[in-house]
């Protein structure tokens, strides 16, 4: 098993991004799936880790839609 200062920067860095990329479409999702009462969602995203497509689909799939401009 190597160590983790045998491997390249980039690995590294790409490691980092995407574990930051997940914690925060994680945080969103779950903050907009609690604030629309959505407790299977909220769960799911709780328990589940999938490098951000979980909360994106849900994000995708419970949008909040425009509101059509008065005329």
């Amino acid at each position: 098993m190597q160590n983790l200062t045998d491997l390249p920067i980039w690995v590294i860095v790409l490691l980092g991004v995407l574990a930051l990329f997940d914690a925060v479409m994680k945080l969103i999702a779950m903050w907009r799936s609690a604030r629309n009462n959505h407790l299977v969602w909220f769960i799911f995203l709780a328990i589940f880790n999938t490098i951000g497509i979980l909360p994106i689909v849900y994000l995708i799939l419970h949008k909040k839609k425009a509101m059509p401009e008065a005329e």
